[in-house]
């Protein structure tokens, strides 16, 4: 398969032009050329000068400036209609890969029913990780293994995985075409935040699997294209997000749960989702109360939610 990877990948970037970090992913993208048949970049920076200037720098990228910012979900589900590749590897822009990420990527679909892949992630300072898979926890909520830990070796085999980490995500066309929602891949109801652990529970209950590929590196500034420099790789990293988008992370979260949960593995973790609850809306009373008057203006989305559960369940049994 890698002899061969430049007919079968796809690379889609979305960016905001938030200072060098589309700058610095492109320049980890060039030497591995040989290993992708195109790139395709959203501009959501609605900023004509850094649209020129990236067009002239990387003549050999596609891109595709947007006219008002169509946040991530939105991004990714344009890049991916335009893009031509059987795999393909959804990129932020605050992402840099090592070298060979992904002629050592594409060797966790060794089996057609592996629908994503995840490498190692680090933070830029390249000792820390950010994510070693994507997993499911009892919450309800998406955690990434080895978040924050040092990068001790402790996760250096490959393996099975519940998703990968929407910030360096490697997907199976076939896949996506199997659980797409109408013109969407991506939930654009979610904008962004938990739209990774959406499309891999989505993927999973209709039979994908996800792997981990250790030797696939990348190195991500977490939250740096959207979170003040101040807040980048700090503990509580939520006090640093707006209260729109605040709002937004609580939101996505009951989305994915109406959409995806089984009843009876939601009354088999109830106390836990419970306490998290109580713990969420405790902080948000006390500390973030603008959050609750966004948060009750978004309640249609609920409604949506439930309608897409309908029709994921018809899928699943069909």
């Amino acid at each position: 398969m890698a002899e061969n990877t430049n007919t079968l990948v796809s690379v889609v970037i979305v960016t905001c032009g938030v200072g060098n970090y589309l700058s610095d992913c492109l320049d980890s993208l060039e030497p591995q050329r040989q290993d992708f048949r195109e790139a395709i970049i959203i501009d959501n920076s609605l900023n004509p000068d850094f649209f020129r200037r990236i067009k002239e720098r990387y003549s050999w990228a596609q891109i595709y400036p947007s006219e008002v910012n169509l946040y991530y979900c939105a991004s990714l589900n344009k890049g991916i209609e335009l893009s031509g590749g059987e795999f393909i590897l959804c990129l932020n822009d605050d992402v840099s890969l090592a070298k060979d990420f992904i002629h050592n990527a594409l060797k966790g679909f060794f089996n057609d029913n592996i629908g994503m892949v995840s490498g190692k992630i680090l933070r830029k300072d390249k000792k820390t990780l950010d994510s070693a898979g994507l997993f499911l926890t009892n919450y309800r909520t998406a955690k990434e293994r080895g978040y924050a830990l040092s990068d001790t070796g402790k996760f250096a085999e490959a393996g099975f995985i519940f998703g990968a980490s929407g910030c360096a995500a490697f997907y199976r066309r076939k896949m996506l075409e199997s659980i797409k929602e109408g013109k969407d891949y991506l939930d654009t109801d979610l904008r962004m935040f938990y739209e990774d652990l959406d499309v891999s529970w989505r993927s999973s209950r209709r039979g994908w699997k996800s792997y981990y590929i250790p030797e696939a590196i990348a190195y991500h500034a977490r939250g740096g294209s959207f979170r003040p420099e101040s807040g980048l790789n700090k503990p509580m990293a939520v006090r640093y997000l707006s209260d729109r988008l605040f709002s937004d992370l609580i939101k996505n979260r009951y989305i994915v749960m109406l959409k995806n949960e089984r009843f009876s593995r939601f009354i088999l973790n109830i106390v836990p989702i419970v306490l998290y609850d109580l713990c969420l809306w405790g902080y948000v009373f006390l500390f973030r109360p603008k959050v609750i008057k966004i948060f009750i203006s978004d309640r249609k989305y609920f409604a949506r939610a439930l309608r897409k559960r309908n029709k994921l369940i018809r899928l699943v049994r069909a």
